[in-house]
């Protein structure tokens, strides 16, 4: 038996805004509740809802620039920088630059739409 699992096949998460989300693991990919880790590109001018979350989320920024508007503050992460978001934030993330924005996200515990939290937009 393996003690490690290699993630060749990440889920793709449908989306309809342009955004690429590969979960590499989590409840998308192997029903891992405890943490998830994804892959996304974010493309100019995209943006979700602001949400309040129920898991901490970590953000490193590969490529570009991606924005946090966080308790009313705006914070602009660039290539190499990293961010984590406590749970039970107000967060909206965007990407308002004319380039793509490439980064890892990791959750915990794990993504879900019941933990998210979105606001209607």
């Amino acid at each position: 038996m393996k003690n490690y699992t290699i993630q060749k096949s990440p889920f793709v998460v449908p989306t309809n805004d342009g955004k690429l989300i590969e979960e590499h693991f989590g409840n998308a990919t192997d029903g891992n509740s405890k943490i998830s880790i994804a892959h996304m590109i974010a493309p100019p001018g995209w943006s979700e809802p602001f949400q309040t979350p129920e898991f901490e989320e970590y953000t490193y920024v590969i490529k570009g620039k991606k924005q946090f508007i966080i308790n009313n503050e705006t914070v602009i992460l660039e290539a190499g920088q990293s961010i984590k978001i406590e749970k039970n934030t107000r967060v909206q993330y965007s990407n308002p630059f004319l380039e793509p924005c490439e980064y890892i996200a990791i959750c915990s515990p794990a993504f879900s739409m019941d933990l998210v939290h979105r606001e209607d937009s």
